[in-house]
């Protein structure tokens, strides 16, 4: 069990802390930063999902510079990442700061892309590589729930709504690089429409 498989291990281990912090209701007040009241469990909730997403970041440096990459880590981590996500969206919709749609979108695209990435590996040995609009998507979206989770705080006096805008644009590439991950690796779905 290397740096990077116990890192991501963390990141599943905080998933349910998240949505206890966040679900259970709990009465901790408010906490008031830059002049924005935030409830105290959503800043727990939002540093929670702030540290996981950090620990993603760090454990793939890690592996990758480290050549400590497994089978444990391919399996575990692009898994986490997708649990966290799709969490906190969940519990976004939950509490009407996301439409269900928009949730929605993006949970059926990354499961869409997971099962495309599963099939490139079995069929071509090679892991999809993220393209660029891929790593757009995925900072706007960490960013988005970030922004979401604290009421846009830093934005909110300057009535600038950017936990909406950056979901929008988050939307915007989770749509284009689906489809572009789709449209690269079609080859792979030529067999199915032979007659």
């Amino acid at each position: 069990m290397n740096l990077p498989n116990k890192l991501t291990l963390l990141r599943i281990f905080l998933i349910p802390i998240f949505m206890i912090v966040l679900l259970v209701p709990f009465d901790w007040g408010q906490i008031v930063l830059a002049g924005t009241a935030i409830k105290t469990t959503q800043v727990i909730g939002a540093l929670i999902f702030a540290v996981a997403s950090i620990t993603d970041f760090i454990d793939g440096q890690i592996a990758r510079r480290e050549h400590l990459v497994t089978n444990f880590g391919k399996f575990a981590d692009p898994l986490a990442d997708k649990m966290l996500v799709m969490t906190a969206f969940i519990i976004l919709v939950q509490m009407g700061k996301v439409p269900a749609w928009v949730a929605a979108i993006i949970v059926c695209r990354e499961l869409a892309v997971t099962g495309l990435r599963l099939i490139v590996v079995e069929n071509d040995g090679q892991v999809m590589a993220a393209e660029l609009p891929g790593k757009i998507k995925t900072m706007t979206q960490m960013f988005a729930i970030f922004f979401l989770y604290l009421n846009n705080v830093f934005f909110i006096d300057l009535h600038i709504m950017i936990g909406e805008i950056l979901l929008y644009i988050c939307l915007f590439f989770t749509v284009y690089s689906g489809v572009e991950y789709f449209w690269k690796s079609r080859s792979i779905f030529e067999d199915s429409f032979k007659k």
